[in-house]
């Protein structure tokens, strides 16, 4: 019999023994066998075909549907239709996105929840926004006509010019003069107010003071050299600023009152004193009672990084904006209820934004409703140089010993150079308590807000000089006074009067027969058209929580005399256009 017989008969003992030996002996593949699909037909064993062909068929076309089916990975190369491309491309090696998911790219680390808030702090305040329209876009009367007139900052603009002499001692004297002289004449007329007496004194002496052995120097010049400027002083103020800048404080405050060196923090400008010693006064969540209207910066300056809130209290123009104690108490007892701590009263004296002065009586008011409340009052002085009015200017520092049994602790002043002097970009301010307590917090919080050491001594070469100084006071005085009557005469050309005001940069002019609805909105369109047609920055007077709308804060110290006609000009495009 053949062999291949073996197929239809089975197999014969002998091929079974063989099979057997074989399956004993260990395999070269561990045991595994391969099926392969014609391997049923192959042997010969018709059972193969459908326990190994039929199961790998469907495997193939499941693997097939898969593939076809599979999405694609985000950066992966489109499949190509080539089969000669799929060939030779190297299958690709797939990479895990673990740490894409974990940590995007594009991501970054957010900011913190009060670092929010003070991004965003200010963008719908329409005094700040004005003020960066104008930053934009400034008016020039050479360079930039049709540009922005901004009335809405109590600053003067052309401080630059004389601000080498500051920080370049080795400069002639004479080059002041030289690049005032090369400006043309409508330029030299916007150095504004008293300036110019700035600028001739730094010209005279700044240079000279830094220089080291001059004959006949003082010792306030021989301060301003290297030995007294490159090294550490006090972050609270060099002794001899604060007893130069209390005898000016005197100076300023007719010599009514005396103020001691020792209860003063030097800050680098009003705005970190008022924010340091709200921070020494109240806590999170905390609050001032504020008259209202008040300066808008107060909202940024007080309330951004100390938590503290503030309360305004309305004043009404029947009432000439005066303060009313009445409504402070109600005040008062409503945040009470509300939970809220009040721990202190704010006000500003001269007042921003209307100009008006406080009475004697309505202050020694207010510290007895301080004193009856337990709180602390403050009072924001940066003005009280600035003054021109028929109202004579009462410091409460002069109200308070007058007073009988009355605990001083809790009266602090705040006051800077930034008016009374025209020096806003020297940046110096000062904290000015009766308590010993706040006194020791402040100077030590100043050190994050400290006046560099060469303009300290040079505010003290300057501050020393009593006849500058008096004459300085003297003009400025007139001049305030000359351009606040031009500026006021000029609105009255156009229908818009203003409050009466005694001191300050600015009036409170009333613009309310100009809005369309008389409400907050109709204030706001006003303030747009003044913006977009009329070119002209004011402050609209729900900026400073104004409850009557149609009051506009107008600072008329950026302008010139010749400044004016261009004004009353602009002005007309919306107040003519009303009618």
């Amino acid at each position: 019999m053949r062999d291949d017989d073996d197929d239809n008969f089975g197999p014969t003992p002998a091929r079974r023994k063989e099979e057997k030996s074989r399956a004993a002996r260990p395999r070269a593949d561990g045991g595994m066998r391969i099926v392969v699909p014609l391997q049923g037909v192959v042997q010969g064993r018709g059972g193969l075909v459908l326990g190994s062909l039929i199961p790998c068929a469907l495997f193939y076309f499941l693997q097939l549907y898969i593939k076809r089916n599979r999405p694609s990975t985000p950066g992966s190369p489109p499949a190509s239709d080539s089969a000669s491309n799929s060939t030779a491309a190297a299958p690709s090696i797939h990479r895990s996105h673990s740490r894409g998911l974990l940590t995007p790219r594009a991501a970054l680390p957010a900011l913190s929840a009060r670092g929010a808030v003070v991004r965003s702090g200010d963008e719908d305040s329409l005094y700040y926004a004005g003020l960066r329209r104008c930053a934009d876009d400034p008016y020039h009367p050479a360079s930039n006509p049709d540009g922005l007139i901004n009335l809405g900052l109590a600053e003067n603009h052309v401080i630059i010019v004389f601000i080498p002499f500051i920080f370049l001692p080795f400069l002639l004297r004479g080059i002041c003069s030289e690049i005032l002289m090369d400006c043309p004449p409508r330029a030299r007329a916007c150095v504004q107010l008293s300036l110019d007496l700035v600028g001739r004194w730094m010209e005279e002496h700044a240079g000279a003071a830094m220089l080291d052995g001059i004959a006949g120097a003082g010792e306030e010049a021989r301060n301003l050299t290297i030995r007294g400027l490159a090294t550490y002083q006090p972050y609270d103020g060099i002794l001899a600023l604060k007893m130069a800048l209390a005898g000016f404080m005197r100076q300023i405050m007719h010599e009514s009152v005396s103020f001691d060196p020792s209860q003063m923090v030097i800050t680098s400008g009003a705005t970190p004193a008022v924010e340091i010693l709200s921070f020494c006064i109240a806590d999170p969540g905390n609050a001032f009672l504020v008259p209202s209207p008040y300066y808008p910066g107060w909202d940024r300056d007080i309330k951004w990084r100390t938590g503290v809130e503030l309360i305004p209290v309305p004043c009404r123009s029947t009432d000439n904006f005066n303060i009313s104690i009445t409504a402070l108490d109600i005040a008062y007892k409503q945040a009470k209820k509300r939970g809220v701590r009040v721990r202190g009263v704010l006000i500003s004296n001269p007042s921003n934004p209307t100009g008006g002065i406080v009475p004697r009586e309505t202050l020694r008011d207010l510290l007895e409703f301080a004193a009856e409340k337990n709180i602390h009052f403050i009072c924001d002085e940066i003005f009280a140089g600035s003054t021109y009015g028929g109202d004579k200017f009462v410091s409460v520092a002069e109200v308070i010993d007058e007073l009988e049994d009355f605990d001083k602790g809790r009266v602090h002043i705040i006051y800077g150079l930034s008016k009374d002097l025209s020096l806003a970009g020297f940046r110096v301010g000062a904290i000015y308590s009766y308590n010993e307590n706040i006194v020791a917090a402040a100077a030590k919080i100043a050190r994050f807000s400290s006046v560099s050491t060469p303009t300290q001594r040079l505010v003290v070469s300057m501050l020393s000089d009593q006849k500058f100084i008096s004459e300085y006071l003297k003009v400025n005085r007139e001049r305030l006074q000359k351009m606040y009557h031009l500026f006021v005469d000029a609105l009255k050309q156009v229908g818009i009067e203003c409050f009466k005001s005694s001191g300050g940069f600015y009036c409170w002019a009333d613009m309310s027969r100009y809005i369309r609805s008389y409400s907050e909105k109709g204030e706001r369109k006003l303030w747009d058209r003044l913006l977009e047609e009329a070119k002209v920055n004011v402050t609209p007077g729900s900026s400073c929580h104004c409850i009557e709308p149609g009051w506009f804060r107008c600072c008329f110290t950026a302008l010139s005399e010749e400044d004016i006609p261009v004004l009353v000009e602009r002005l007309r495009r919306v107040t003519d256009s009303h009618k």
